[in-house]
């Protein structure tokens, strides 16, 4: 299960429209509980990936992850998940988002049509590293 309120949400499919239509990506700072997540904080990042790659794949860049795993353990947080955006597709996890998951992390998918977010999904990585698995969003 993953909370992320109202305002956390909005923020992503803000970024998701103004970066159509490209992929937009961030990632989501809270905390892990008892089994459980709460997002706390939305980091839009720049996608870094290719220009003529950007409508279907996003690049987050390690130095901008080892920066973003500082500023969480700095400020007691952790890195709790991942979002993107689909633009003109689905919110289903590809079978690329798969092969580049890892388990434990949310993997929150922006389906944007048109410049408009029009739906989301939560997903985590199963332990075997075989398929996406819904998440229980809470608000």
């Amino acid at each position: 299960m993953i909370e992320i309120n109202t305002n956390e949400l909005e923020q992503i499919k803000q970024h998701a429209q103004k970066d159509y239509p490209y992929e937009c990506c961030g990632i989501l700072l809270g905390k892990f509980k008892n089994g459980e997540k709460t997002v706390t904080q939305v980091l839009e990042i720049s996608n870094e990936k290719e220009e003529e790659n950007r409508h279907n794949r996003y690049l987050i860049p390690s130095t901008k992850i080892l920066e973003t795993e500082l500023y969480a353990i700095k400020n007691g947080l952790d890195i709790v998940g991942f979002y993107h955006s689909h633009p003109d597709h689905s919110a289903t996890p590809s079978a690329f988002d798969l092969e580049h998951a890892l388990p434990v992390y949310s993997y929150l998918i922006v389906s944007v049509y048109d410049g408009k977010a029009v739906d989301l999904t939560v997903s985590v990585l199963s332990n075997n590293r075989e398929k996406f698995e819904k998440e229980i969003v809470k608000g």
